[in-house]
């Protein structure tokens, strides 16, 4: 069976409010969390109560997301102003990273 290559490059990532919506995710398993805990013996005694815990799960798995997005964001945010800050060095001083001051006299 041979390999499958792919014929294009794949596309860039989509970037959005990547925080807002995984802060939005988590609060939403939260809220359907506690609008199901007066159900708890209903949905227990039907064999549903693993939806109760499927949506704290979700909840407290949308926390350690909202931590990682977070670290992400600031990462990214870091990175262009340490570049921004790099190119408005080398556009200021008027040498590029190539130019070591030597001289062909």
């Amino acid at each position: 069976m041979a390999k499958w290559t792919p014929k294009h490059e794949a596309p860039e990532p989509l970037e959005g409010p990547v925080v807002a919506t995984i802060t939005g995710g988590t609060i939403l398993w939260f809220v359907l969390f506690l609008v199901q805990l007066p159900f708890y013996g209903w949905l227990d005694d039907h064999g549903y109560a693993w939806w109760v815990w499927t949506c704290l799960a979700g909840a407290g798995l949308g926390l350690i997301g909202i931590w990682y997005v977070r670290g992400r964001d600031a990462a990214i945010k870091r990175a262009a102003a340490a570049a921004a800050e790099e190119s408005a060095g080398t556009s200021a001083s008027g040498t590029g990273p190539d130019d070591r001051g030597t001289s062909n006299a």
